[in-house]
């Protein structure tokens, strides 16, 4: 793969789009669909769209449920940047490639980003199918971040610092997810996100620790992309799917088909969050 850079890339796409001046197209909305949530991309009106690879900047996902595409539109007249998709660590990648979707979204003009992914929720009280809004995380992977995100040769845009300067998760977007969903009428709460490397699900002794160390749910994504997203200045929020609950003293089988399944049916939640983050972008610009 031919390595271009994230704005390089971003020109690239705005050149797919064809007519006009597809030059001064800018983001004002960046999204990554994660397992099951692929679909998302029918909302866009006027979209278009070019495979990752294409780029030369974004790397091929071989996970179920991840088309590896980036698609561009609008959602209620604001421009929204979508990749259909995601690579994890246990594709082998290293941990630079992890991010380089959030910097394409960033180069792409978009200030504010919205996370999606499918994950195990950890509460006995938690149903399949409801959405928690992420406003913490746990990082039990430890790779080294804010070294990796730096890049080899200097090639993100990415600097590491000591301290994040403010919370990850915007307060305000948890609240309007949160209202969102509640206006959908889609079961939701706030949360805290384990990471984990996978590829394997979890033990029963591992859900007993995650809930031991205050996890809600936990997942193989998101957090390097959170952590992307706030060195380049974006308001993050996430929006995780429970597509099962972990029930430790009675394990049942949950296989990749099952969670992409259960995520494509809870769409319409993330749906809710996205129309209004578009809202508040139309406000925002007027």
């Amino acid at each position: 793969m031919t390595r271009t850079g994230a704005s390089e890339a971003a020109t690239r796409v705005r050149q797919a789009r064809g007519g006009g001046s597809p030059a001064d197209w800018q983001a004002a909305i960046g999204m990554v669909l994660g397992t099951g949530m692929g679909g998302l991309v029918e909302r866009l009106d006027g979209s278009w769209s070019l495979p990752g690879v294409e780029t030369g900047w974004l790397a091929p996902s071989r996970a179920t449920g991840h088309a590896g595409r980036i698609v561009c539109g609008t959602v209620g007249g604001v421009p929204v940047a979508m990749l259909q998709g995601r690579v994890h660590g246990y594709e082998g990648h290293p941990p630079e490639m992890l991010t380089r979707g959030v910097e394409l979204l960033a180069a792409l003009g978009a200030r504010t980003l919205l996370l999606t992914n499918a994950s195990g929720g950890l509460r006995p009280d938690m149903k399949s199918g409801e959405l928690v809004i992420v406003s913490d995380h746990v990082d039990l992977v430890r790779r080294p971040w804010d070294a990796a995100l730096g890049g080899p040769q200097g090639e993100s845009d990415l600097r590491p610092t000591r301290r994040l300067a403010r919370p990850a998760y915007d307060p305000a977007l948890v609240e309007i997810a949160l209202e969102a969903t509640r206006r959908a009428g889609v079961v939701a709460r706030r949360g805290v996100y384990a990471l984990l490397s996978g590829p394997t699900y979890e033990t029963r002794a591992e859900y007993r620790m995650l809930r031991a160390v205050g996890a809600d749910v936990v997942g193989m994504s998101t957090v390097p992309e959170v952590v992307a997203g706030m060195r380049l200045g974006m308001e993050v929020t996430v929006c995780s799917v429970v597509t099962n609950v972990a029930t430790p003293d009675a394990p049942t089988h949950t296989d990749a088909e099952d969670v992409c399944q259960m995520a494509a049916d809870a769409a319409v939640g993330v749906a809710a969050i996205l129309d209004a983050l578009a809202a508040r972008a139309a406000r925002q610009a007027a």
